[in-house]
């Protein structure tokens, strides 16, 4: 037995190893590392906690068993029993380890980051009550990532540096987002399916961000289209919400995944607050100055719409406030159409002189 600081080493049966629930699914080649480990022996040892169970090294613990080893010496971290301690110590950045998934790494991260939290809410704690005799100076894991504080930042950061050695956390929190819609049974099951494609591209090497964007159309859609059939909802809201979500799918052909998703979210956030109130929905109106693009929707949606409806159905059941805000609309897109008109009248004007010249 020898000792070294954090770790003591001891010669171990490979079957007396435990190897419990880990965040890493496929191990990948087996064969290459056999053949490096059998060609230049076992570089860094497999690292068990007091009671055996595996700590870091499951790909390595595969390639001993496949190279017929029945002994070796593993290195015992104390104070490695914590559940924390073993989801750290399971990162390695030897380049013969098969790197996680990017499933595999956001689970990880998830967990790692709600450890984080809990345990710096713990050392809060035995700091304010304890003496300083009492303070905990270490819990194992300390010696390698010092305790949070307690802003979720800050959190983020550290649980994505652990898990990837980058402080960056956009991506996996992009994919958790995916994961959790995934999971969700709460959640309608055709946005379950699409967070499930989409995670399984992200998986074949697809981009993350455009991912997480798709699904945000989506969510902010089937939002919509709930609205749209709610009849307890206002009229006003249906209405909206029937028109964005058109407007959407109408664009979705050739609109980019980023615009695609801010014009669903607009048309979400319009339809929420659509009411009955006049005031309200001229209010709304104009503080939404919205892109070209989504004018063009609009209209193109609106093509051939007196066509679609019974004049005489809707004069019978129209209320007066209903007809009230119709021919409220109808002046504001008059006027509009001709304040457009001139504009346009003075533009094609100015190019055709110009062009004469």
């Amino acid at each position: 037995m020898t000792n070294t600081p954090g770790h003591i080493e001891l010669e171990r049966s490979i079957d007396s190893i435990r190897i419990g629930s880990r965040h890493r699914t496929d191990l990948g080649d087996i064969d290459l590392l056999a053949a490096s480990i059998e060609r230049h022996g076992l570089l860094q040892p497999i690292t068990v906690t007091p009671d055996g169970t595996l700590v870091c090294g499951a790909r390595r613990l595969a390639a001993l068993r496949q190279l017929g080893v029945r002994k070796l010496n593993v290195w015992v971290r104390s104070g490695i029993s914590e559940r924390l301690t073993q989801l750290l110590a399971e990162q390695d950045d030897n380049a013969l380890h098969k790197s996680l998934s990017p499933a595999e790494a956001a689970t990880l991260y998830r967990e790692v980051k709600v450890l984080l939290a809990e345990d710096a809410k713990r050392r809060r704690e035995a700091s304010r009550f304890g003496s300083e005799q009492e303070k905990p100076r270490s819990d194992g894991w300390a010696t390698v990532a010092p305790p949070v504080s307690a802003t979720d930042g800050r959190t983020r950061e550290q649980a994505a540096l652990l898990v990837t050695g980058r402080r960056s956390y956009t991506t996996l929190e992009r994919i958790g987002e995916l994961q959790r819609i995934a999971a969700d049974e709460s959640v309608d099951e055709s946005l379950r399916n699409r967070a499930a494609v989409e995670l399984d591209l992200i998986h074949n090497g697809g981009s993350v961000t455009s991912a997480l964007r798709r699904m945000n159309t989506q969510v902010a859609v089937s939002e919509l289209e709930r609205m749209a059939a709610d009849p307890t909802e206002p009229a006003g809201i249906r209405e909206a919400s029937s028109m964005g979500a058109t407007r959407v799918h109408a664009a979705a052909p050739t609109a980019t995944d980023a615009d695609l998703e801010r014009l669903a979210q607009e048309a979400l956030a319009r339809a929420k607050i659509a009411t009955k109130s006049k005031k309200i929905r001229s209010t709304a109106t104009a503080d939404a100055k919205l892109p070209v693009r989504s004018f063009v929707f609009l209209w193109h949606d609106l093509g051939g719409w007196w066509l679609r409806y019974d004049v005489a159905e809707i004069a019978a059941q129209l209320t007066d406030e209903q007809w009230d805000h119709i021919e409220e609309t109808l002046a504001g897109t008059i006027a509009f159409a001709e304040q457009l008109r001139r504009m346009r009248d003075v533009s094609l004007g100015s190019s055709q002189l110009s062009a004469s010249r």
